[in-house]
């Protein structure tokens, strides 16, 4: 065990790195046959708010032969007095250095922690590239939303699993085990985990490139591994394992509450969303167990609030029996339940009225795009009609703020899109003074993001609008949300291009990412600490032209770098649907009305399941 207690004494939070949390799991170190760390390449309250790490903590420390330990990004502070104490990165469990574990896995949930994987390796003391890493050191892993596209780290890491995670885990670890109890070595081991389905070795394929940069195909150089790689999706929800015993951080999350997953997937279609596609097919947990894993999470926890979360809680088919009967068996408890966002109609704000009787916090909506043809394009079936009957709902039952998400540089955007989400905001605040909402108290936050081309979407194949054009439209926005009442927050635009740049990047990239980790770039998905300009130099030692990546339009025709990776949706559904876009046709919810044909239940094996009132009614 290292130690750190001088080091606590001089960082700006040092509950970030203590450990012993309650509900925390400290094992036997000699006793456990692997010793896997889980990585989050950020900081302690964004770790500590991602449910799939305390779904993985405590689905492995079930068991008696592994134990699990986590370690987070440094922040900067901490990063500097290790570096000059000449101190590795360690775990908050036991405080053992990382290099010392078997497994060393990473969940990638956003490209612009990239560079805090590389550096959390380097302060480790383990090799960054896969290729030279010795026998002795921790086997390097990845999963996540990244791993969907996981080139531009290829050389870094030993393994990707491709989808969840709950099942796979184990498979992965008894083939470590006997690969162990059989002598081998880490290529050994990596030959069985590439037998393994969802799981994909990048050494094991070679990419070959055209002259232009254009990938000509990604192919296996090792015999008897798979040319694709499928996705793996845990079919039964209720049985799969789901911590009522979660770890209470000793510092405020972001997310600072209990979480129940309460079904996975969505098939609204959103053109612009992987995790639409990445997640799919939809896959509910019975209202029994929902009601059951609420109420021991929060005996368990402390938590004086429940969320109920999935990528669009309020489509859950039981929502409302759930949310009377877990709200009646929480309130003596003084525990509420609530949703971490809403869909735009009245039944949505019926059921936030429910969950918010006494304090009336913000509204969340997301219409994403001002004009009615905009969203269709990216089919997104909400009406202007539509938010301004959930307005009044919920100003009439007592609501003052309200949170309207957009995008911005979306696939035919025009002005008169951009005057939309204007006329929106002021149609809200007018929405507000008929309900009579005093005008001083009457509060709309627009939150812009910048649209960026994501991999298996149907959009993946549009390019990103220039850095120039997204700042032209955000001032644009500023000026046209004028009103004091109006608060406009955007992200950056240089942060949402080094997004693209890695979200359709290949292998090649990966020499880019070294450079920029050893320029000093950290921390990126921060504003504070986003520096824009040691990216553009580490591009350019590399060789490479980033607008490549995120601005070109790619063809139907072409490789994409990613196409070796199956998340069970058709290539010919996502070209179709890209078609459909710019004809400003809707794709309807599969579960409310027919089939799309996809290809994700047949290709999975998954029955798919429909809507039929309140119930859930498999086909």
């Amino acid at each position: 065990m290292l130690q750190i207690e001088h080091l606590l004494q001089q960082v700006q939070k040092p509950g970030r790195y203590t450990g012993g949390e309650y509900n925390s799991v400290r094992k036997n170190w000699d006793e456990a046959a692997v010793k896997v760390a889980f990585a989050f390449p950020d900081v302690y309250e964004i770790g500590m708010s991602h449910l799939g790490l305390q779904i993985l903590y405590h689905t492995v420390n079930e068991r008696r032969d592994v134990l699990m330990e986590r370690v987070f990004a440094p922040w900067p502070d901490m990063e500097a007095l290790l570096r000059k104490e000449g101190v590795p990165l360690f775990s908050l469990e036991s405080r053992r250095p990382v290099k010392e574990f078997d497994i060393l896995a990473f969940t990638l949930q956003y490209e612009l922690t990239y560079t805090n994987v590389l550096n959390m390796m380097e302060l480790a003391g383990v090799t960054l590239l896969a290729a030279e890493r010795g026998e002795g050191e921790p086997v390097v892993i990845a999963g996540g939303p990244c791993a969907f596209n996981p080139e531009p780290l290829a050389a870094f890491f030993d393994l990707f699993v491709v989808g969840e995670g709950e099942e796979v885990v184990h498979e992965l670890l008894e083939a470590f085990i006997r690969a162990k109890r059989e002598g081998k070595d880490r290529e050994g081991f990596l030959r069985d985990a590439a037998g393994i389905a969802g799981v994909y070795v990048p050494g094991f394929y070679a990419v070959d490139y055209f002259s232009d940069g254009r990938v000509i195909g990604i192919r296996p150089v090792v015999p008897g591994i798979p040319e694709r790689i499928t996705k793996r999706v845990v079919s039964n929800l209720d049985a799969a394992p789901f911590p009522v015993r979660p770890i209470v951080p000793w510092l405020e999350a972001v997310h600072d509450r209990g979480m129940v997953e309460v079904f996975r997937g969505c098939t609204r279609g959103c053109r612009f969303c992987q995790a639409g596609i990445i997640y799919r097919p939809v896959r509910e947990k019975s209202l029994e167990r929902l009601l059951l894993q609420g109420r021991e999470l929060a005996r368990n926890t402390g938590f004086d609030e429940i969320s109920l979360c999935s990528l669009s809680s309020v489509d859950y088919s039981q929502l409302q029996p759930l949310v009377d009967r877990l709200t009646g068996a929480l309130k003596p408890e003084r525990v509420s339940v609530s949703l971490p966002s809403l869909r735009i109609d009245t039944f949505a704000v019926e059921i936030a009225q429910r969950l918010q009787e006494v304090r009336k916090g913000t509204l969340t909506f997301a219409p994403e795009a001002g004009t009615q043809r905009l969203r269709n394009v990216i089919n997104k079936d909400v009406t202007e009609e539509d938010l301004l009957k959930s307005m009044e709902g919920a100003f009439t039952s007592g609501w003052l703020r309200v949170k309207l998400y957009f995008m911005i540089g979306l696939p035919t955007e025009t002005e008169e899109d951009l005057d939309g989400i204007a006329r929106l905001a002021a149609a809200v605040l007018k929405a507000g003074e008929r309900c009579g909402v005093p005008k001083g108290r009457l509060r709309v936050t627009v939150s812009t993001a910048c649209f960026v081309p994501k991999a298996h979407t149907p959009f993946q194949w549009e390019p990103q609008i220039t850095r120039a054009g997204l700042r032209e439209r955000i001032g644009y926005l500023r000026r046209k949300l004028s009103d004091r009442r109006i608060h406009f927050d955007w992200h950056d635009p240089e942060m949402s291009f080094i997004e693209a740049v890695f979200a359709r990047g290949d292998r090649r990239l990966g020499a880019a990412l070294l450079s920029a980790q050893r320029l000093g770039c950290r921390f990126d998905g921060w504003r504070e600490h986003f520096d824009f300009a040691r990216w553009q130099r580490a591009l350019e030692e590399s060789g490479l032209k980033p607008e490549e990546y995120a601005c070109r339009r790619y063809r139907y025709d072409e490789v994409l770098p990613w196409d070796h990776i199956d998340t069970g949706v058709s290539r010919e559904f996502l070209i179709q649907e890209h078609a459909r876009a710019f004809l400003g046709e809707v794709t309807p919810d599969c579960r409310r009305e027919e089939c799309i044909a996809c290809g994700v239940c047949p290709a999975l094996g998954v029955v798919p399941e429909i809507m039929q009132g309140e119930m859930r009614v498999p086909l």
